[in-house]
């Protein structure tokens, strides 16, 4: 399935030394994550995710978040 990557949901990409990958979440969207062994890899795994997230989401007639964008502190 490919990825619509037009989402504007915030993603966190990180290295996790424990997984040995980068680890892609997405803080919106509870339990939506994804890992891959490159930066973009992880990247491209996870909008495929949201995807994925979105339409179980929709199926189970659940509510999905509008995207906020970044956080934003005082």
């Amino acid at each position: 399935m490919k990825a619509k990557t037009n989402h504007k949901y915030e993603i966190i990409i990180y290295w996790s030394k424990d997984d040995e990958a980068f680890i892609a979440e997405v803080p919106e969207l509870a339990g939506c994550a994804a890992d891959g062994g490159t930066y973009q890899e992880a990247l491209a795994n996870v909008e495929v995710i949201i995807d994925e997230w979105i339409e179980t989401a929709k199926m189970k007639a659940r509510k999905i978040p509008l995207p906020k964008g970044r956080l934003r502190f005082a």
